[in-house]
C-alpha cells in the first residue's frame, strides 16, 4: 500500500488558498481501511487524506485506522507479519492511531473457513463518543451501515462528511453533508508510475473528474476536475477565480464504448482521462484517452 508523497511539491496557489481560508474546526477522520481496500481505494496515500480533511487549516483532533489483523497468521508468516508491522507504523507517522480489529475464523454450510473482522461498532461508538470534541468529522467508508451513525453525529452539531470509492451506499451519499469520491481528491489514490505522467493537474498528466454539462445534439460535452485540494470546494463554477476546479472539453467519441452519452451529464459516473492542450487560446483543455474508474 502507496503511503507518500511529496507534499512539498503542492503549487503556492494552493498553499495562499488554504492559509487564507484558515478555521477553528476540531476534525476527525474514521477510516474502515478494509471498506476502501476492497472497493477500489487500495494504495491511498493517508497523508493526503489528513490534508483533504483538514483543507481549511482545520486542526486534526482524532484520526482513526480501523483495520484487521489476523494474528494466527501473524504467528507464523514473518513476512505478512513484518509488512502489517510496517503500515501501522507508517500511519501512525502521519499521525494516525491504529486500530486493530482481531480476525475470527469461522464456517460456512459447506465446511469452508472464512475471516470476519467487522469494525463497524467499534468505529460507530468511537465517533459518537468523541464527537462532544469535534466540529467535523470524515467518515472514510462507503457501508450503508453508518447511515444511523451520521444521524447521530449531525444532531450532536457535527458536519459529517464522507469519502468512498466504489460499491457507496446511496443512503449514505445523502444523509451526508458533503460526499466525496476518493477518486476525485488530488493524489489521493496515485496512479501507476507507467500511467502518471506530469503532476496532477498539468498539461500531459491523467486526472480524474465527472461530465456535468453535455449537449447531446452537438455531441460533446465538458467535465470538471479538482485541481487542488482547497477549503473552497462549493465553489464549482470554474470561472470564478476562487474554484479549485477546472473545466475540460471532449467529444463524445472520445468517450469509451461502454458509456452512453445519454447518460451524461452524470455525477455519479467518474472518468479517467488526460489532459492535453486546448486547440485555440482560451479553450477548456481538452480530455483524452478517456476510461471508466466509477461505477466499475
Amino acid at each position: 500500500m502507496v503511503l507518500r508523497r511529496d507534499i512539498a511539491n503542492s503549487s503556492q496557489e494552493g498553499e495562499d488558498s488554504v492559509t487564507s481560508h484558515k478555521s477553528n474546526a476540531r476534525v476527525g477522520i474514521y477510516v474502515d481501511a478494509a471498506n476502501l481496500e476492497m472497493n477500489g481505494g487500495y494504495g491511498i496515500q493517508y497523508d493526503v487524506l489528513r490534508e483533504f480533511a483538514c483543507r481549511d487549516a482545520a486542526e486534526a483532533i482524532r484520526l482513526n485506522v480501523y483495520l484487521p489483523y489476523d494474528e494466527e497468521r501473524a504467528r507464523t508468516d514473518r513476512s505478512y507479519k513484518r509488512k502489517k508491522d510496517n503500515f501501522f507504523a507508517s500511519l501512525r507517522e502521519y499521525g494516525f492511531k491504529v486500530i486493530q480489529k482481531k480476525v475470527k475464523w469461522y464456517r460456512d454450510e459447506q465446511g469452508n473457513l472464512y475471516p470476519k473482522a467487522n469494525v463497524d461498532l467499534d468505529m460507530a461508538v468511537d465517533a459518537l463518543l468523541q464527537s462532544t470534541s469535534l466540529d467535523r468529522v470524515l467518515l472514510a467508508t462507503g457501508d450503508g451501515d453508518f447511515v444511523q451513525v451520521v444521524r447521530a453525529l449531525q444532531n450532536k452539531g457535527c458536519r459529517v462528511e464522507v469519502m468512498a470509492f466504489n460499491n457507496v451506499s446511496s443512503d449514505l451519499r445523502r444523509e451526508a453533508d458533503m460526499f466525496m469520491s476518493g477518486y476525485l481528491v488530488p493524489d489521493l489514490l496515485p496512479f501507476p508510475p507507467a500511467e502518471r505522467g506530469s503532476k496532477w493537474g498539468e498539461t500531459g498528466s491523467r486526472v480524474r473528474g465527472y461530465c456535468y454539462q453535455h449537449r447531446d445534439d452537438q455531441k460533446f460535452g465538458f467535465m470538471r476536475f479538482l485541481k487542488r485540494i482547497s477549503p473552497g470546494l462549493w465553489i464549482t463554477d470554474t470561472r470564478h477565480q476562487d474554484s479549485p476546479y477546472e473545466s475540460v472539453f471532449f467529444f463524445d467519441s472520445d468517450l469509451p464504448s461502454n458509456v452512453d452519452s445519454y447518460d451524461l451529464p452524470s455525477r455519479s459516473i467518474i472518468f479517467e482521462f488526460e489532459l492535453n492542450e486546448a486547440g485555440r487560446e482560451g479553450a477548456a483543455p481538452k480530455a483524452t484517452n478517456v476510461k471508466v474508474v466509477a461505477p466499475s
